[in-house]
């Protein structure tokens, strides 16, 4: 397990320095000049070259990727063009709300999904199944910001039952954190459930399906304990690998819910510093979200080899 978690470690390493190139390189070609968007469109051309070149946006590509890699290594993340401060607090304080508004989707929608596939696996063919998946399939088929916009006109605007906006304030409660989450997370859990739900079922079928399960159920075993003890387990692996790769997703894709909710979360961080040209916050922002989702997918993987006795290192074929 040691060996294959150095591996994975490695391989990791290796995404990310193919990210920070891409991402490098990709943000230097969007068009726009960082010293005309900071001076805005009726500032000197002097004094846009004069800023370009303090800011080091004239020096060569390979010079300015090196700079910025190399300040990574050591962990600086580089200075915002656009406030002229380091770019790590914005990103660790737009990161630590992000994290919070998945986590507070992930809370509601992996056991709703999980149950609802296991539901409809059990029921299969029937109207419980038929129910679910329809569901399921509508609700990730609808944007976020459709959902988002009739759940504030409902909820917040209507019913004044939430708030609109997503951000409680400096120094809020918890209870006042969460009362503002709340609407935000809703169209993350129409988005997410189907996926969730519908490999949680596939996977139960399969394992419903399997000698193993049968061979537990000719032992005289209650259909409870083959399920529990039996099913659920194999079942929900497939589940385990889309709800790591959701995690990405969910802490860094979030720029049309942040922003219809008006909440500065890392994806509506990422957004901005693309329309101000301020690369050091985008690079440095979709670079975190990428940790953000090999952190994830490893931790996945980890779990998938453990609960899956036939792919662990040392262990029988």
């Amino acid at each position: 397990m040691a060996t294959y978690i150095l591996r994975r470690l490695g391989l990791a390493l290796v995404t990310l320095w193919l990210l920070s190139v891409i991402v490098f390189f990709a943000g230097q070609v969007l068009p726009g000049d960082p010293g005309r968007a900071i001076l805005g469109p009726l500032a000197a051309q002097s004094a846009v070259h004069a800023l370009d070149t303090q800011l080091g946006v004239n020096r060569p590509l390979l010079a300015q990727y090196w700079s910025w890699i190399s300040g990574l290594a050591h962990g600086d993340m580089g200075t915002s063009y656009q406030f002229r401060t380091p770019v790590a607090p914005f990103i660790g304080a737009a990161l630590v709300n992000s994290v919070k508004l998945a986590a507070l989707a992930f809370v509601i929608v992996v056991p709703l999904g999980i149950t609802g596939g296991v539901v409809a696996a059990l029921r299969v063919g029937r109207a419980a199944d038929r129910t679910i998946s329809v569901t399921g399939l509508s609700a990730a088929t609808v944007p976020e910001f459709v959902s988002g916009i009739v759940l504030i006109v409902i909820f917040a605007v209507e019913l004044k039952w939430l708030p609109v906006s997503a951000s409680a304030g400096a120094g809020a409660s918890a209870g006042a954190q969460l009362d503002h989450l709340i609407l935000p997370a809703i169209p993350l859990v129409l988005v997410l459930f189907g996926y969730i739900a519908r490999m949680a079922r596939a996977g139960t079928i399969e394992a419903l399906d399997s000698d193993y399960a049968r061979t537990a159920t000719l032992k005289g075993l209650k259909r409870s304990v083959v399920i529990r003890r039996h099913i659920l387990r194999n079942s929900l692996l497939p589940t385990i690998t889309v709800i790591a790769t959701q995690t990405g997703y969910l802490v860094g894709g979030l720029v049309v819910v942040e922003t219809l909710f008006n909440y500065q979360g890392i994806g509506k961080l990422i957004f901005t510093a693309a329309t101000a040209k301020d690369f050091p916050m985008l690079e440095a922002g979709v670079l975190t979200i990428g940790v953000v989702y090999m952190v994830a997918t490893l931790i996945a993987d980890v779990l998938y080899t453990v609960l899956n006795p036939r792919l662990r290192v040392g262990g029988a074929a």
